[in-house]
């Protein structure tokens, strides 16, 4: 059985591997026994998360990288191609929201900026798009890979106050599942494309809207959100590990083209 699950001398390109929730990722896949290539646009934080990844006796390398820019990325996979080989598994998880795109007393719709609404969306998912371009063309190429996307639980159920995040992710939903049948039909069966939809796990994009920042104490926002989530509790990000890794394992050989929740029971939940 743990043989199925087992990812040795695979190589995994996580972008926004720098963040909270990828670099637990990148953990749990380095003990599965993958070479992981840390990419984000932060190279110090590509090198912490890498470098942590090292003292637990797993194999890492930081890719200083722009999920929007296609030449950097081309740069990137050339260098992971140098140091591991090709790509087996790729990990679309840069992304995020911004204050500047979120509604608020202070920020009606009818007044958000047009540049902060494409920040928004083109980080989620043009910088989904870009890397699948980038490390599927290998892909395609040598009939094999496995492509994991970030949604999230707006992608199911539009949440208030972020009207380009939501879009975004729902975005990155279906192009979840065009991909996977894009793949397919045109390249190979032994591709495969999937994405999970977490639910609420607290980082630094939205921390501001789901605790205050001067007490720590949740805002009604963040009440309402543990108020709708049966387990009552946001998620820590190791529990994201175990979807992860049956998704890009031959666990989940016969599986594409599904977002999956990981949230609590939230998406479940109906508020009755």
């Amino acid at each position: 059985m743990q043989d199925i699950f087992n990812l040795k001398d695979k190589v995994a390109a996580i972008t926004g591997a720098g963040g909270v929730l990828c670099s637990s990722m990148a953990q749990g896949l380095a003990r599965a026994g993958a070479k992981i290539a840390i990419l984000d646009l932060h190279e110090e934080s590509a090198k912490k998360a890498a470098n942590n990844i090292k003292t637990q006796g797993g194999q890492a390398l930081a890719v200083a990288c722009n999920v929007l820019e296609k030449d950097t990325l081309k740069k990137a996979r050339d260098k992971i191609a140098a140091e591991y080989g090709k790509v087996d598994i790729l990990i679309n998880g840069a992304g995020g929201n911004k204050k500047e795109a979120t509604t608020s007393p202070q920020m009606s719709f009818f007044e958000m900026p047009p540049e902060a609404i494409r920040f928004v969306f083109d980080l989620n998912f043009i910088g989904t798009l870009l890397p699948s371009q980038v490390f599927g063309e290998d892909m395609a190429k040598s009939g094999k890979g496995i492509i994991l996307n970030i949604s999230s639980m707006n992608a199911f159920r539009p949440l208030t106050k972020i009207a380009a995040y939501s879009a975004a992710k729902a975005a990155i939903s279906n192009f979840t599942q065009w991909l996977s049948v894009h793949m397919c039909q045109n390249y190979s069966k032994d591709i495969r494309v999937n994405a999970i939809a977490p639910g609420f796990f607290l980082t630094e994009q939205n921390r501001f809207l789901l605790t205050d920042e001067k007490t720590g104490e949740l805002t009604p926002r963040g009440q309402t959100i543990i108020g709708h989530t049966p387990m009552g509790r946001f998620g820590s990000a190791e529990e994201l590990v175990g979807t992860v890794l049956w998704l890009v394992s031959d666990a989940a050989k016969f599986v594409t083209g599904i977002v999956v929740p990981v949230d609590g029971g939230f998406s479940a939940f109906s508020g009755v």
